[in-house]
């Protein structure tokens, strides 16, 4: 083996089917930030009309709107993220950044020694 050893974990939430992961996690908060689904679509290089499935999927299995969504007119249209959106966030955002420490954690304890070995 040539190269440092690492691991790869994510967070994925199922329901019937995927529904919550990090992309979902970064899709939002960008659209938040940027006040604008397709403007976060465009920064993440994916379709408005995609970007607009993963939410509408994940709104579908969780039960409640992740997003609020203003329409066009005069002032064009907007997306922030719903009460419920945020909480629910704010809660896959902490629990992902636990279980990555917990996984450095035990990826030193039952790997380190293979450092010496590569």
């Amino acid at each position: 083996m040539t190269g440092e050893m690492r691991y790869d974990l994510r967070l994925t939430l199922y329901g019937d089917k995927k529904f919550f992961g990090p992309g979902v996690a970064d899709l939002l908060k960008l659209a938040d930030e940027k006040g604008s689904l397709h403007m976060a679509a465009q920064q993440m290089h994916m379709a408005y009309s995609k970007a607009w499935r993963i939410v509408k999927e994940a709104e579908d299995a969780l039960g409640f709107s992740l997003l609020h969504m203003q329409t066009g007119g005069k002032n064009g249209g907007g997306a922030s993220l719903t009460a419920e959106g945020r909480e629910f966030l704010m809660r896959f955002t902490a629990m992902n950044d636990a279980l990555q420490e917990h996984a450095r954690t035990l990826f030193e304890e039952y790997f380190s020694r293979e450092k010496t070995s590569l």
